[in-house]
């Protein structure tokens, strides 16, 4: 028995009509999602860019304008350049004072007797913030006092644009940190940081 395909068949076996919407319909999602990607890292990339530049203008207003040095201040203008372009984000603000630029996050001195690169076992070392005990930053909380140098660190945490973490395993926020070193006005003497022996543990 011979089988014969019918003309009309025929034609619709060689029609090649509507492949390309067809291959686009395979494409597509992942298309999507790549370009989803690309602009959601291009966002938190100028998210970063704009808090980096944020924390430069604040310190840099903050040596040229003495009455520009309250922690508020400062805070409150970083704050106000982020939410114009993310309104709902989430700041948060450290500082650490330092005797000097050279200082900051520097870990204390120590002798390291038995050459294994921890302080301890009752090793000597130089107690510079004065807490009693071996810190890997010897910065001191806070913004210091006259002619210190004080490192200021921001994070700010906000929604991802794109709804990624609903396609692919990544968090629904997104945190970008920035910091600069500024120093603080010599309204006064600066404080002695003469550090303390004190023993590991």
């Amino acid at each position: 028995m011979i089988l014969t395909i019918k003309p009309q068949l025929r034609r619709l076996l060689r029609d090649d009509q509507g492949s390309t919407l067809l291959e686009f319909a395979f494409v597509a999602p992942v298309l999507c999602l790549l370009l989803m990607g690309l602009f959601d890292l291009g966002f938190q990339i100028y998210a970063q860019t704009t808090l980096q530049g944020a924390m430069q203008e604040a310190a840099r207003r903050s040596a040229l304008e003495p009455t520009v040095t309250t922690t508020a201040q400062l805070d409150a203008d970083v704050t106000t350049a982020v939410r114009d372009i993310i309104p709902d984000a989430t700041l948060a603000f450290r500082r650490k004072n330092y005797e000097t630029f050279a200082d900051v996050r520097k870990p204390e001195d120590y002798t390291d007797t038995n050459n294994n690169d921890v302080c301890d076992n009752g090793e000597p070392f130089e107690d510079v913030n004065g807490n009693a005990t071996w810190d890997a930053d010897r910065g001191s909380d806070g913004l210091g006092g006259a002619r210190d140098a004080v490192l200021y660190d921001a994070t700010v945490t906000f929604e991802r644009v794109f709804p990624l973490h609903g396609f692919i395993n990544v968090p629904s926020t997104i945190t970008v940190d920035a910091g600069t070193v500024l120093r603080n006005q010599p309204y006064d003497a600066q404080v002695d940081r003469t550090p303390v022996i004190e023993n590991c543990t």
